[in-house]
């Protein structure tokens, strides 16, 4: 189904009745705190699957980011067929192991990381995960918001809206509408590895 930009998909503890796969688009994962705070603990991009986590309720909740393109499934089916195709539930396994350490690097990034570092960890990351769908340029895209973008880091939005600039005088990058554009990707890469 096609689904508009700052569309729910699941919302943190609704039953788990689907299983979603992204084919095109953004989209983002957060949990409220009790004190009403977001934390985004993660974006999912085409390819990505969400709510295969086998729990009754989702544990956050998915806003699309951008327009996106989403397959649907009902879990139940979907375990179903799953179960018996060993080489699917294999590559899913896979995908969860590597969603597993993502969220572990993500840990070490919150709590070890000057926020220049985080930002780069970030920028990285995501251009991996772009160059892995054949979308790596020298510009990266940038659909979520710079508060997103802190609430993914653990942030704020004035700290994010600092490093960028700090980030784009030193020449690291170039702040272009909906990205950046990576000029020197050596020392993004020396910053990320900390």
């Amino acid at each position: 189904m096609k689904v508009p930009a700052k569309t729910t998909l699941f919302t943190q503890e609704e039953p788990a009745g689907s299983v979603f796969n992204i084919g095109e688009g953004v989209v983002r994962l957060y949990k409220l705190l009790p004190d009403g705070r977001r934390q985004i603990v993660g974006f999912a991009l085409a390819g990505d699957f969400l709510g295969l986590a086998l729990l009754d309720r989702y544990g956050v909740s998915a806003d699309t980011v951008t327009d996106a393109k989403v397959c649907r499934f009902d879990r139940r089916v979907f375990t179903g067929y799953m179960d018996g195709r060993p080489h699917l539930l294999r590559r899913l396994h896979e995908l969860t192991s590597h969603e597993l350490s993502l969220a572990q690097e993500q840990m070490v990034v919150l709590g070890r990381r000057s926020a220049e570092e985080r930002l780069a960890v970030f920028l990285m990351s995501l251009l991996k995960r772009f160059t892995r769908l054949g979308q790596g340029s020298i510009t990266l895209p940038l659909p979520m918001s710079r508060q997103d973008i802190a609430d993914f880091l653990g942030l704020t939005i004035e700290t994010v809206s600092r490093t960028f600039t700090k980030l784009a005088k030193n020449r690291t990058i170039i702040v272009v509408p909906d990205g950046v554009r990576l000029v020197d990707r050596a020392r993004l890469e020396a910053l990320a590895a900390g």
